[in-house]
C-alpha cells in the first residue's frame, strides 16, 4: 500500500474509512455497530498523536489540568464517542432501517422560537451526534432543515456522508467562504425554513465576532448573526450528546433575539450569549465535543 493510501485510511474524513464505516453501520449486526466503533476510535487515538494532543489540550482548556490517568481516560472516551457517532450517522437510511432516537431537553424553547414565524437559525457545534440535531429538528418541526458546512477536502467522502444525511431529512450545503455569499438563505428563512450553522469552526476569510470562551478571548463566525440581523429570525443554540446505541439527547437553549438591522454591538452580544451556552454545555459534557481540525 502506498504512503498516500495509508494516509487516506488514517484520515477521519477520508472516503476509505467512511466506506468501511458505512458498510458496517448499515449492514452489520447491532453488536458490530455498538462495539466496533469505539475500538476503531481508540486505534486512531493511538495512531494519530497530533489529534490526541489536540483533544488533550481542549480538555485542559475546559477543565484545567487533571490527574494523568483521568486525562488519558477522557481523551480515550472522546475518541471512542466520536467513532460511535461517526458510524451511527452513516447508519441512517440503510437497508436495516436503523433510526436515531432522541430526547429533547428544552422543547418549549424550540416552540417559542418557531412561534415568531420568521424561520429559525440554529447554531450548533461539533458535539456528539450533531448530525442528529438536524434530523431531530426536521422530524419535530416538519420543515426543511438546511445545514451549512465547510467543504471537505475529499469530495467522494463528502458525497457519501451527505447521502445518509439526506435520507434523514437534512439538506447539506457546502461552502468554501462566507455562507451568506453562497446560498439564498434569506429566502429559505422567509419560507419558514430552518438553517443550521456551526459555531466552533471559522471558515477562512469569513467575518467573526469577538467573544469570551472558557475564560479566554475567542472568535465565533459572524454568519449566523448577520443572517439574523437581515431576516429577523431568532438564533437558537442547540447541542447534542450521545446516550447509547443510536440514542441522543438534544439540548435546546433559550432563543437569542437579533432584530432586523441590528448593530455590530448587538450582534456581538448575541454571539456572546451563544458562546456562553456552548461553554455551559461543553463544561458539563467535555468528552462529547470533538475538537478535530
Amino acid at each position: 500500500m502506498s504512503r498516500a493510501s495509508r494516509s487516506g485510511w488514517l484520515r477521519h474524513d477520508g472516503v476509505e474509512l467512511r466506506r468501511l464505516a458505512r458498510w458496517g453501520a448499515q449492514r452489520g449486526p447491532d453488536a458490530w455497530l455498538r462495539w466496533s466503533p469505539p475500538a476503531f476510535g481508540l486505534a486512531f487515538a493511538a495512531l494519530l498523536p497530533s489529534a490526541r494532543r489536540a483533544v488533550r489540550a481542549q480538555l485542559r482548556r475546559v477543565r484545567g489540568p487533571q490527574p494523568a490517568l483521568r486525562e488519558q481516560l477522557e481523551v480515550a472516551r472522546t475518541f471512542a464517542r466520536f467513532a460511535s457517532c461517526f458510524a451511527e450517522s452513516l447508519a441512517l437510511g440503510g437497508p436495516r432501517g436503523r433510526e436515531v432516537s432522541h430526547e429533547v431537553e428544552g422543547a418549549p424553547n424550540l416552540d417559542a422560537a418557531l412561534a415568531a414565524g420568521r424561520g429559525l437559525i440554529v447554531v450548533t457545534a461539533h458535539t456528539a451526534g450533531w448530525d442528529a440535531v438536524g434530523a431531530s429538528l426536521a422530524a419535530r418541526v416538519g420543515r426543511e432543515v438546511v445545514v451549512v458546512m465547510q467543504k471537505e477536502r475529499d469530495a467522494a467522502a463528502r458525497d457519501l456522508h451527505d447521502e445518509a444525511r439526506a435520507r434523514a431529512g437534512v439538506r447539506v450545503v457546502h461552502v468554501g467562504d462566507d455562507p451568506l455569499a453562497a446560498l439564498p438563505l434569506l429566502a429559505h428563512l422567509r419560507r419558514g425554513g430552518v438553517v443550521a450553522l456551526q459555531l466552533d469552526r471559522v471558515l477562512p476569510g469569513a467575518r467573526t465576532l469577538a467573544v469570551r470562551l472558557f475564560g479566554e478571548a475567542a472568535e465565533l463566525p459572524a454568519g449566523p448573526f448577520l443572517l439574523a440581523a437581515a431576516s429577523g429570525a431568532p438564533v437558537l443554540p442547540v447541542f447534542a450528546r450521545r446516550l447509547g446505541l443510536l440514542r441522543y439527547a438534544v439540548r435546546v437553549c433559550p432563543p437569542v433575539s437579533v432584530e432586523r438591522g441590528a448593530s455590530p454591538a448587538v450582534m456581538g452580544e448575541a454571539a456572546g450569549g451563544a458562546a456562553a451556552e456552548l461553554e455551559r454545555f461543553v463544561r458539563a459534557y467535555p468528552t462529547h465535543w470533538f475538537p478535530f481540525g
